[in-house]
């Protein structure tokens, strides 16, 4: 088969007769042009890459699935022009069946997803859509395979619902941006071209889905405003009739359940097109001639106008070339369906699938024992003036440590949390700011010596942050908002509001001083001080970095930094998942949509370049450091006058420089201004820019050398041949060779054999070291399954196999640091090392006489003995029938119901406060309160969940096992190749240690399976964002990513998908509460329980979280708050869940943090309205959800050596679902909680202290009464 991509020359050379001089020119041209471009440097004109061009998709195949399929999921057809063949896409390959139907022929095989055929006119060719590029693009291809070509260029678009014109000489499709947007129509010649706009105003308005009228005057579409819409109210899409003589649309349709995807018979009679009607889809035809309208089939396929519908918003459909009927799929089958009214005739097939799946990407993980735990990330650290110290927050405490590798000490004793410090420029005191749940913050100072006692700096409690020392030492400058702000903050927290910098004298007083104001901040941010000592500079992500004088007046604008604006419109985020500015509190600019150019030229509706996060000027006003995303660059700051300049960082007008591989925040300056510090993780790395600049310089003189010995080199060779040639000229005319030619001859002969001998040992060393490499590698993967069959069987590892494991795996990391290490500059870095005991309860306890649900298979033990020492289950049986230790305490739970803990495989805390900490995060003590022991956050926008995770599991927090992805990966990373995708990936596996990730939606196939590659390497499980796109989701269980987040928002789901799912081994998390594709879940619930009344989540939530929850729905997210209950469609996803656990595949239970705690069980609940057992749906709440984290090894049900996270229920869940909220008590981690209260009833006595939300109901003397 041949695979052409138009090109010029090419195309020109293939259209000439094969022998023709013109022809062989051309093929010439082509042959020779190769080398040339590829061997370009990226320095060199034309900017090509060196090297051969990345793999279109990188990914290989290593399993597949293969099965029989008689239904199919979103079935898109058409039926040929001789109305004998039926081409139709199944899971992301093409078939063609008889009329008649029978067994189905695959046209396409592979790893590219290959949808939406469509014949040609003259049917000898079939346009389809296709990732075989790497990303979305349209296509064409014989029948017989032997001529494939690709129509649209790029991997930036997608692409739906290619139709030819009815002259088969141009495609219409619609065509958005790389992550959707509002689609628009393009037309494209057959022949080459960019392609025309068919429709290009108003920006908003989606268009989809073209049908052409029988002589190709009309294209009708189906149309609405913006690409999709959470909780939608309809109608939604509407039909409309486009003239492309006159270039006039008219309104075709005004239906209440919108109308879409339409068809125009053969004869130009007919139209049908697809309708809701009450809460399912039908299909309407009408008379073109008299407008009169009837249904033609109902119901049919689910309509898709709730999602982003990527695939249209129903599966394409064909008229027979007679008239008469159409062809449609629907239930999952093939149907005629004629237009008379009269029966429709099932077309039945069978299709042998054989789909390709890339390798499984899951591992095992354990929960960390040691009794020590060492902070997985410093916070806000800053180098002494003199550089030998740095001072920071870690455990939500204040240290300080000597550079390089002394050990770090707390500076303030106190038990408040510290945070945001500043040296003072003397280096001996350090500033910083103190928050506690009830007294609220000040400003405080502390000698580094430690021979002081810490200063309180100011008089009044507040909200204090982002401090900066004055250059001459006398004021301590900060950020005030009240208190209360953040005290009262329910949701996303981006700063108190009606903020002032202020300033305190720094010699500080008894009692402390009051603040002297400043000026209001204005949506700036981040003061801090150049040499320049009369004025503060800030910043902020609209103005960019500012300065002002002391009184707050004679405002400058110095600089602007943006990022690289993603192509095409982004669509708007899951409302708990989007990514936010890094670093500092400050309100989120939001600003309006402006144009932006799409990959393939035109415009369309896109997002501004991303302002940066943070930007601090550096000490003598030249440059500047930003943090853009998760890198941090320096920039020279130009002074032009004028307009502030504006600098992108990808293509700057000035010097910028990418200081990061991997990533980092919290970015600094040295006192001096030559030396940028930042932190990942507990990493601290320190970057100087002379030091730097000595390396660069080293490397060109090295590259210039490099590059004039190859010169020399093939000059010699050159000259070798020359000469070679001259001297065997004259030996064939029988002449003698001139001593000086012959000398030449043996020198340059000797220096070349010389060169050969270098380069074949060079590649021997380079073969044996490979050789090495794989046998340890082979070894590794030989011991480490032994050692893993050895654990699943209860036994011991031997010593000398563990030691041998660790070995090998010391080595593996060593060969692959080297090979990442690339010339060049790298900044210093050091690993900061804050321990604290690992919280780990001691004593025994038996919970006796409960039924233990053990999630071993479906063991259930009525009158169990469920046996605990400090924090590992050490038996479970039938009561009397286990060794229970001596002294162990009884607890009696007869009548009870005793199961594993639950876990959130789906958990999002809406949202953890940042920078400034809560002493106890209530979204935490609600989720245990309620049955969670485990939760895995997929998206945490910042990275205060890794603090956040510390203090819990140091025991300075109450709450589940916290488990995240850390930030997502989103498509802002733009991700170039494999080796960028594993510096992005590093961020988790060497610094925020998640042991998983969240790919959100980070690009095109080729992108998304470069991250995949990289996360396989790095020991990372992967999660994805669902999306709202089916077939997004489906491309990620073929790639072999461990898990799907969010429903598929297809229904009905054929077990098609449910196959791939098996094989994949993909987990999904279907989080019905916030259903994709209908309304959410969760209004069913608000609408049907006394969620506001509930006494138990009153006690865990504070009042407002619930009123803005309960009181009133809404426009949170969309505006539809109630539906009628047949309108929901979580039933339907909670039925394809009920077929995946039958069927051999995986559920997770996500509550998607939609109401803490409480929502998990609606969650549990609406598992089950699907048909899933109790039984199986506890099974995915615990032990599914558990392997679905890696972590199955050592939570998830009831058994000896697993970890004691135990749930004890009043009633029996097996009964009744519902019976889940009937928690008695909590067991987490071998710690026993009081369900009500979460007072500790074990190994302690102690009661849950009250917390700062709590009360505030009003009680005043005023009022009326």
């Amino acid at each position: 088969m041949t695979t052409t991509s138009r090109t010029p020359v090419i195309a020109s050379a293939a259209k000439q007769s094969a022998g023709s001089p013109r022809a062989l020119r051309a093929l010439a041209m082509t042959l020779f042009a190769v080398p040339v471009l590829a061997a370009q440097g990226p320095g060199r004109p034309g900017g090509a890459p060196s090297g051969p061009p990345p793999k279109p998709l990188p990914l290989d195949a290593a399993r597949h699935a293969e099965f029989t399929a008689s239904k199919g999921t979103w079935i898109s057809l058409d039926v040929s022009p001789d109305g004998q063949t039926i081409i139709f896409d199944l899971l992301g390959d093409l078939y063609t069946l008889p009329i008649a139907g029978g067994t189905a022929t695959r046209l396409t095989s592979g790893l590219a997803y290959d949808a939406q055929p469509r014949w040609s006119p003259d049917g000898k060719k079939v346009v389809f859509v296709s990732d075989r590029s790497g990303g979305d693009n349209v296509w064409t291809l014989t029948l017989d395979l032997k001529d494939t070509t690709q129509i649209t260029q790029g991997n930036g678009s997608l692409y739906v619902s290619p139709e030819w014109t009815p002259d088969g000489k141009y495609i219409v499709v619609s065509r958005s941006g790389g992550l959707g947007g509002a689609a628009k129509l393009q037309m494209y010649h057959v022949d080459g071209g960019s392609g025309l706009p068919v429709i290009r105003e108003p920006a908003p308005l989606k268009t989809v889905g073209a049908a052409f009228s029988p002589d190709g005057r009309y294209v009708w579409y189906a149309g609405r405003n913006g690409d999709w819409q959470y909780n939608a109210i309809l109608p939604q899409y509407q039909l409309a009739r486009y003239d492309r003589e006159t270039g006039e649309t008219n309104r075709m349709t005004s239906r209440y359940g919108s109308a879409f995807r339409p068809a125009i018979s053969p004869d130009g009679k007919w139209l049908v097109y697809g309708t809701r009607w009450h809460a399912e889809t039908g299909l309407r035809i009408r008379d073109l001639a008299g407008g009169e309208e009837r249904w033609l089939a109902y119901p049919v396929q689910r309509d898709e106008q709730e999602s982003r519908a990527p695939l249209d918003v129903l599966p394409g459909y064909s008229f027979m070339p007679d008239s008469k009927s159409i062809v449609v799929s629907y239930g999952g089958e093939i149907w005629r369906v004629p237009v008379d009214g009269s029966a429709a005739a099932k077309i039945p097939f069978t299709a042998n699938v054989k789909l390709d799946i890339g390798p499984e990407v899951k591992f095992t993980y354990h929960v960390d024992t040691a009794a020590t735990l060492t902070a997985r990330q410093i916070r806000s650290p800053v180098a002494s003036p003199d550089g030998k110290r740095i001072v920071f927050t870690a455990l939500d405490r204040l240290y300080v440590a000597d550079l390089p590798d002394g050990a770090p000490r707390r500076l303030d004793p106190a038990e408040v949390g510290q945070y945001h410090p500043a040296w003072s420029p003397d280096g001996k005191s350090v500033a910083y700011v103190t928050w506690g749940d009830a007294a609220g913050g000040q400003i405080m100072k502390v000698a580094v010596d430690g021979r002081a006692r810490p200063v309180q700096l100011t008089r009044t409690a507040a909200l204090y942050y982002n401090l900066a020392w004055s250059p001459s030492g006398t004021r301590i400058v900060a950020t005030r908002g009240a208190a209360r702000d953040l005290k009262e903050a329910q949701g996303f927290f981006g700063g108190p509001l009606g903020a002032d910098f202020v300033w305190v004298p720094a010699a500080g007083a008894a009692g402390g001083s009051d603040a002297t104001l400043i000026a209001p901040t204005a949506n700036r941010d981040a003061a801090h001080f150049t040499s320049d000592t009369s004025r503060i500079y800030a910043y902020s992500p609209s103005e960019g970095l500012v300065s002002f004088r002391w009184d707050g007046t004679d405002v400058k604008q110095h600089v602007k930094v943006v990022g690289q604006a993603p192509a095409g419109a982004i669509p708007d985020f899951d409302q708990a998942e989007r990514p936010t500015l890094p670093r500092r509190i400050f309100p989120e600019p939001r600003p309006e949509a402006t144009p932006a150019t799409d990959s393939a030229g035109d415009l369309e509706p896109g997002q501004p370049p991303p302002p940066a996060g943070i930007v601090l000027m550096a000490p003598k006003g030249d440059q500047a450091v930003a943090q853009v995303g998760s890198d941090i660059y320096s920039i020279t700051v130009p002074k032009v006058g004028g307009p502030v300049p504006t600098i992108p960082v990808a293509s700057g007008p000035v010097p910028v420089k990418k200081l990061t591989d991997i990533g980092g925040e919290f970015p600094s300056w040295s006192s001096d201004g030559r030396t940028i510090h930042w932190a990942i993780g507990n990493a601290f790395l320190s970057y100087n820019l002379d030091r730097a600049k000595v390396v660069e310089d080293s490397l060109k003189v090295i590259e210039k050398a490099k590059a004039d010995s190859t010169r020399r080199a093939a000059a010699r060779a050159d000259t070798l041949k020359t000469l070679g040639g001259k001297a065997d000229s004259l030996k064939k005319a029988n002449a003698p060779v001139p001593d000086s030619v012959q000398t030449r001859l043996d020198l340059l002969k000797a220096d070349s054999a010389k060169t050969d001998s270098a380069k074949k040992n060079a590649e021997k060393a380079k073969a044996d070291s490979t050789k090495t490499e794989k046998a340890k590698a082979d070894s590794l993967k030989l011991l480490s399954g032994r050692a893993d069959s050895l654990k699943k069987a209860g036994a011991a590892v031997p010593d000398s196999i563990q030691k041998r494991i660790e070995a090998l795996r010391a080595d593996s990391t060593a060969i692959a640091k080297k090979k990442d290490e690339k010339p060049g500059y790298k900044p210093d870095e050091i690993r900061v090392k804050v321990t604290a005991p690992r919280d780990a309860p001691r004593g025994a306890v038996v919970l006796r006489g409960g039924r233990a649900i053990t999630m071993k298979g479906k063991e259930i033990i009525e009158n169990a003995d469920v046996v605990v020492k400090d924090n590992r289950i050490v038996a479970v049986g039938a009561r009397g029938q286990v060794t229970v230790p001596a002294g162990a305490r009884i607890i009696d739970v007869t009548g009870k119901t005793v199961l594993p803990g639950f876990v959130d495989t789906h958990y999002h805390s809406q949202w953890l406060i940042p920078e400034i900490h809560p002493s106890q995060a209530w979204q935490y003590l609600t989720t245990l309160a309620y049955g969670t022991t485990t939760t895995r956050d997929p998206q945490t926008a910042t990275t205060d969940v890794l603090s956040y995770q510390d203090r819990v599991e140091a025991g300075a927090e109450v709450g589940p096992r916290i488990y995240s992805t850390g930030p997502g990966v989103f498509i802002g990373e733009n991700i170039r190749d494999l080796d960028h995708a594993r510096n992005v990936l590093k961020r988790y596996s060497q610094y925020y240690d998640t042991k998983t990730l969240k790919m959100y939606m980070t690009g095109n196939r080729q992108q998304r399976q470069w991250i995949i590659m990289a996360a396989k390497e790095l020991g990372l499980m992967p999660t994805t964002e669902g999306g709202l796109d089916f077939k997004l989701e489906l491309t990620h269980a073929m790639d072999g990513y461990a898990g799907v987040e969010h429903a598929l928002p297809i229904a009905p789901i054929q077990n098609d998908v449910v196959e791939l799912f098996k094989a994949s081994g993909t987990t999904n998390t279907p989080t019905l509460l916030v259903s994709y594709g209908g309304p959410f879940g969760e209004n069913y619930y608000y609408a049907t329980e006394t969620v506001h009344d509930d006494a138990k989540l009153r006690h865990f939530s504070p009042e407002d979280a619930i009123d803005a929850r309960a009181r009133r729905r809404g426009n949170n997210p969309g505006p539809g708050g109630w539906f009628r209950t047949e309108e929901y469609v979580f039933p339907q996803h909670a039925e394809f869940a009920k077929r995946m656990i039958e069927g051999g595949a995986r559920i997770g239970i996500g509550s998607h943090g939609q109401l803490q705690g409480l929502g998990y069980h609606w969650e549990l609940w609406s598992m089950a309205s699907g048909g899933m057992t109790p039984h199986d749906v506890l099974r995915a709440a615990t032990i599914y959800g558990a392997e679905a984290i890696g972590l199955g090894t050592d939570i998830g049900s009831l058994e000896p050596g697993k970890f004691a996270d135990i749930l004890v229920l009043d009633k029996n869940p097996l009964e009744n679902i519902r019976n889940s909220n009937t928690i008695r008590y909590v067991m987490k981690n071998g710690r026993l909680y009081e369900g009500e209260t979460l007072n500790e009833v074990w190994p302690r006595q102690r009661n849950l202290a009250a917390q700062y939300w709590q009360g505030g109901v009003p009680a005043t003397a005023a009022g009326i009464r």
